[in-house]
């Protein structure tokens, strides 16, 4: 079992108290040869400082006897920012309405505005431009993305 394998088990047994039950485990990665650990959390109500704070502070507790780090190790516990993709279905439902800019497995991008989060896919409100002979129609139109088809998505941010 690797670091990041031990770590999401224990972040799963973590998520199942009441104060943690709406959070959940985005990513683990070991970086600089298992000295580093970066731990991505997210919950359907946000993340602040103090629950990744008391995140880290937990894994601290088993990491220091855990054969599994180096001894110096760096632990770090944040929420995924505003830059980084969403990786995760579960984290697209606080992000509706908002403006994501969206690649496909197949290469093709576009953005468009989070409508709704369904089972295995997602509604998308995208702007399009067709051509009527020498006119250019402007419209809205609603697409059914799923999930799987999705490579990236990262929230747009206003300027």
């Amino acid at each position: 079992m690797t670091a990041a394998e031990y770590i999401e088990k224990k972040l799963e047994e973590k998520f199942k108290e009441s104060e943690y039950e709406s959070c959940f485990c985005v990513e683990v990665k070991e970086v600089q040869r298992g000295r580093k650990i970066e731990v991505y959390i997210d919950c359907d109500t946000g993340v602040n400082f103090s629950t990744c704070r008391k995140i880290s502070r937990f894994l601290e507790e088993d990491l220091d006897e855990s054969p599994l780090v180096k001894e110096n190790y760096i632990l770090e516990v944040s929420s995924p920012g505003a830059r980084r993709p969403l990786i995760l279905l579960r984290q697209y439902g606080k992000h509706i309405g908002r403006k994501l800019e969206i690649k496909l497995t197949d290469g093709e991008k576009f953005d468009g505005r989070l409508l709704d989060v369904l089972e295995d896919s997602i509604l998308l409100e995208r702007r399009i431009v067709e051509k009527e002979g020498k006119r250019k129609i402007r419209k809205k139109i609603e697409s059914e993305i799923a999930f799987s088809a999705i490579q990236t998505a990262r929230v747009k941010l206003a300027i």
